[in-house]
């Protein structure tokens, strides 16, 4: 059991470090892991590197939400935040954003975890039934989706142009043999980081002095909101495709809150943050609820483990609670040190050391995968440019999922067509 412990501390210390440093993403490090398992499993047993992997995608999903808030680099699971996250900050309240943040993933891994019960009984059920009516569930969700984010015909169309153009992308990338882990990163470094902090340079944007005090005060309409998140998390956890910037929607329908009124700011963060943490929970467990793993490191622990057994599941659950208690201690205390950092800091020289810091990052493992140069490079200029439409056009860039949404449209309609 001591081992155990000491395996979750070791992959928070890897999450806390890959969450900390933009556009990495933890497939990545667990893509590290699984190619290094064969030697690795000489010495140490799969539920050793399994429960590594579960504290580190916990921590990893929470801590991301530091650079992302302050440094404007989202990925998947913070891309739809960084608005509202960033109009706190300019306002000098990064303390109370981090805060808010933590809370929230915080509170949906617990909600997740106190609803498993129910989640184990219902999920299977509704897994066979609706197993070959999946692609229609994401089609019609998508432009559901799509339509409910937009607010005219022409920001309706311009979306789902986008949504679709950004699907094609993600068609031909995943149909090259290179690395999902690199591919997804040069593409989600083009799309929602570079692109983002391409278009802020135009602005002529300047780090506030960042309020060192901070306030905030749990009530029902929080609690409401982590509670969607958590729940969101869930539903994205079963539904493959969908991530963090399609459930804000559901989460924004369920908690009853949006993003540009000021005093629905805190609840749309919570939510927001919730639901990720939460997905990233749920993406493991679903390898035991519904024998389905929905994301990468879930995917590489279905190979450790070939057969899941409700021991497994418990000793993961208490890896994530352990996981995610530590990882709240050091979101607050990088989060406080990177906003007393952050006062009298040149914005443009911060973003452009930024971006430089993600290309850097990208070609490394490029040359470690020994992926085609060329061929990267070409996509992270597609993805970046992609990237920048939203921006010019008015609409939001979680349209942009299409990557992932219209592959798995696509794969499942091929199954069961």
């Amino acid at each position: 059991m001591i081992e155990l412990v000491i395996a979750c501390f070791i992959g928070i210390l890897i999450g806390t470090t890959t969450g900390m440093i933009p556009g990495i993403h933890v497939n990545t490090a667990g893509a590290i892991l699984f190619a290094s398992s064969s030697f690795l499993l000489t010495i140490l047993s799969p539920e050793f590197l399994c429960v590594l992997m579960v504290a580190m995608s916990i921590a990893h999903a929470l801590i991301e939400f530091v650079p992302s808030m302050l440094l404007g680099v989202p990925q998947e699971g913070t891309a739809t935040s960084i608005l509202p996250g960033h109009r706190m900050v300019l306002q000098g309240r990064s303390k109370e954003v981090i805060r808010i943040v933590s809370v929230g993933g915080f509170g949906a891994i617990i909600v997740t975890i106190l609803m498993m019960p129910i989640f184990a009984f219902a999920l299977p059920i509704m897994h066979d039934l609706t197993k070959p009516f999946t692609w229609i569930i994401l089609l019609a969700a998508s432009v559901y989706l799509t339509y409910s984010m937009t607010n005219s015909m022409r920001d309706f169309l311009w979306s789902l142009l986008l949504f679709i153009l950004s699907g094609i992308l993600g068609w031909i990338i995943f149909q090259t043999p290179i690395s999902s882990g690199v591919s997804l990163m040069c593409t989600f470094s083009g799309l929602f980081g570079i692109s983002t902090i391409l278009f802020s340079l135009n602005d002529s944007s300047t780090i506030p002095h960042q309020n060192k005090f901070y306030e905030l005060n749990l009530d029902l309409g929080k609690y409401k909101s982590i509670f969607a998140g958590g729940i969101t998390g869930a539903i994205l956890g079963f539904l493959p495709g969908f991530g963090p910037a399609q459930g804000t929607v559901i989460a924004q329908a369920a908690s009853g809150t949006n993003d540009n009124d000021d005093d629905d700011t805190v609840n749309f963060l919570l939510a927001t943050s919730g639901l990720n943490v939460s997905d990233c929970l749920f993406s493991l467990i679903a390898i035991y609820i519904i024998g389905n793993p929905r994301s990468g490191i879930a995917v590489y622990m279905s190979y450790l483990i070939s057969e899941m057994t409700l021991n497994h599941l418990m000793i993961f659950i208490f890896a994530s609670l352990i996981a995610v208690s530590v990882s709240l201690v050091l979101s607050l205390k990088l989060g406080d040190s990177f906003s007393r950092l952050m006062g009298g800091v040149d914005y443009k020289k911060l973003s452009i050391g930024v971006i430089l810091l993600q290309i850097l990052i990208l070609y490394i493992f490029i040359f470690y995968y020994q992926a085609p140069v060329f061929y990267m490079t070409l996509a992270l200029i597609t993805s970046t440019a992609m990237g920048m439409l939203p921006h010019y056009i008015g609409v939001g860039k979680s349209h942009l999922m299409g990557i992932l949404i219209v592959p798995a449209i696509v794969i499942y309609m091929q199954m069961f067509i």
